[in-house]
């Protein structure tokens, strides 16, 4: 008989425990930061995420037999997510746990009987369910440096524990470091860029030169031809981009936010914000009245010294013409050795290890370390089928 119970989340009480799960795990860890519960609590929430329409989710914590909680986790399915894989996948995600075997194969249990009686044939995790830019992959490389927001943050034992189930590597996720007062651009990123930015019709800005909606129009321009391509990424339509954008206001930096245009038409985006984390940390996950206006304060005081890169991308037509090359050195040249520049290092975080013209741009033309990694992992519910690593960017292995 096992020595751990289960419970599902089913009211705000149950939703509470849940969440304080966290502070069991990283007491007196200095690296990690409480992630705002608002940020976690809306993932659950059928009218703020739109992966309930055609999916479902369920979450469960784990208690001793002194009743402490000492883990949790979720999971869920979104039906036209799961067909772009090989099998019906689903997911699993938001995992904590003290330091048991018998502990984790509790929780995956019960988030792969849950799947399977909903018709998935495997489970990726530790992933989200929404997009890949959240809490998504198991940190196994970095645990000494702080976490960027919303990337995921966890002890080292985790690794064990999901290798140990039998949960395989399905793809790695790199982080990258650039000081900006130390590193610097290769010197063929500074030739291609010359060469592109004397060519007529191309020219790059800032999001000063912008305004919010016309940013959020060009952002999902570019996004729906350069990444939505690709399998497990959906198309974003003109309200999802606003919405995106109205949530980022209050954080956003126009200075580190830029586009490419050729003859007007956005062809590039390279979208920064500063990072939360080295912020929020002092308030708990809780985001009231008064700790919004702490933060914002914090931003406009300028306390913050590290930038998280979010997402890059240019549409296919203009890859491979040294748009990335003149966008770098425009950002270079404009603002990082400007005097308006207060920020100290850059992330460049979520580049998946399917992508390797991106990482081998970041390490050899940027010139930026691998600072962390990632992995997402996947679990075959047949565990006599073959097990194939995630497909190489640009290559959809089902239609």
């Amino acid at each position: 008989m096992s020595k751990y119970t289960l419970k599902e989340v089913t009211t705000k009480a149950d939703e509470r425990i849940w969440l304080r799960v966290c502070d069991r795990i990283y007491e007196g860890n200095p690296n990690w930061v409480c992630p705002l519960d608002n940020d976690i609590t809306k993932v659950f929430d059928p009218k703020q995420n739109d992966m309930f329409v055609g999916g479902e989710a369920i979450r469960w914590t784990a208690f001793d037999e002194k009743g402490e909680a000492v883990g949790r986790i979720a999971a869920f399915y979104n039906r036209k997510m799961a067909t772009l894989n090989e099998q019906p996948t689903g997911g699993c995600g938001f995992f904590e746990a003290t330091n048991d075997q018998e502990l984790a194969n509790m929780l995956f249990d019960a988030a792969r009987i849950w799947l399977a009686d909903h018709g998935m044939e495997a489970m990726d995790g530790p992933i989200n369910f929404g997009s890949r830019d959240s809490w998504w992959g198991l940190l196994v490389r970095g645990y000494e440096y702080q976490p960027l927001y919303a990337n995921s943050y966890n002890p080292p034992y985790y690794k064990e524990l999901f290798e140990n189930y039998g949960f395989q590597n399905y793809f790695n996720q790199n982080t990258y470091l650039w000081r900006v007062y130390e590193d610097s651009l290769n010197d063929i990123v500074l030739e291609k860029a010359k060469r592109v930015m004397s060519t007529p019709g191309y020219r790059f800005e800032d999001m000063r030169h912008t305004n919010l909606e016309d940013a959020a129009e060009n952002l999902r321009l570019i996004y729906n031809k350069a990444w939505a391509q690709f399998t497990g990424v959906k198309t974003m339509d003109k309200e999802e981009a606003q919405a995106m954008l109205k949530a980022l206001r209050p954080i956003i930096d126009p200075n580190i936010i830029f586009f490419a245009y050729f003859n007007d038409e956005p062809i590039g985006f390279f979208v920064m914000v500063p990072d939360l984390n080295r912020i929020i940390g002092k308030f708990h996950g809780k985001l009231n009245l008064i700790n919004k206006i702490r933060l914002l304060a914090d931003l406009k005081l300028r306390h913050c010294d590290r930038i998280f890169g979010i997402i890059f991308g240019i549409t296919p037509e203009f890859q491979g013409k040294g748009i990335e090359s003149g966008m770098m050195r425009y950002i270079l040249e404009t603002y990082i050795r400007s005097n308006r520049n207060h920020y100290k290092n850059i992330e460049f975080a979520w580049i998946g290890d399917f992508n390797p013209v991106m990482n081998r741009m970041i390490q050899s033309y940027v010139c930026a370390t691998q600072h962390k990694m990632h992995t997402t992992y996947r679990y075959l519910f047949d565990r006599t089928k073959e097990f194939h690593r995630c497909p190489r960017l640009g290559f959809r292995r089902k239609e």
